[in-house]
């Protein structure tokens, strides 16, 4: 995926400034697709030269004006034809998981520090993707009222996240129940 996707799909749910996009980035997309604020403004420069969006002046009362990114045609087509193209499935790329391997040439208990460092990262992650869930969801979730198609697929990506980050710390409970009966020395 590209960097522009991801913006464009951010400026669909809801158009904004180059910081409010990478505000956006840290909140929630970038969990998904990490981009700086450099970035973001580089890419925001050539999807407005590419007419994929618009760009309006916002005045503001103390500051200077803003300017407020949309998207434009070009850009919905752009995405509509990469949202219809097939895409492989991604490919497992997981320093640990080798670090984990390695260890058998090494001191498997040597592993302990980091693999708890890492469960700790996978918690605090998916409390946040559960606060998350429950302050944009919640009221949702109490009703019986049907969710936008929007909503519902920001939702189903955030379930992803969910499941995704509670399969990691199972994954690393039986990494670290297996580091420890394997004890130093082995």
């Amino acid at each position: 995926m590209a960097l522009e996707h991801a913006i464009l799909v951010s400026l669909l749910e809801k158009p904004g400034s180059g910081y409010e996009l990478a505000r956006r980035f840290e909140r929630s997309i970038g969990y998904f697709w990490t981009a700086t604020h450099q970035q973001i403004y580089r890419v925001l420069k050539r999807m407005e030269a590419d007419g994929w969006v618009e760009v309006r002046e916002v005045p503001q009362q103390t500051r200077p004006d803003k300017k407020e990114y949309s998207v434009a045609g070009p850009g919905r087509a752009a995405l509509s034809r990469w949202l219809h193209d097939p895409i492989e499935p991604e490919s497992v790329r997981h320093d640990l998981a080798v670090k984990i391997r390695g260890a058998a040439f090494d001191d498997p208990a040597a592993l302990i520090e980091e693999v708890e460092r890492h469960q700790g990262l996978h918690r605090d992650r998916l409390a946040h993707y559960l606060a998350g869930e429950q302050r944009d969801f919640g009221a949702d979730r109490a009703s019986d009222a049907p969710l936008d198609a929007g909503r519902e697929l920001q939702h189903a990506v955030l379930r992803g996240g969910i499941a995704y980050e509670r399969m990691m710390i199972a994954w690393l409970d039986d990494v670290l129940a297996t580091l420890h009966r394997l004890g130093p020395g082995r």
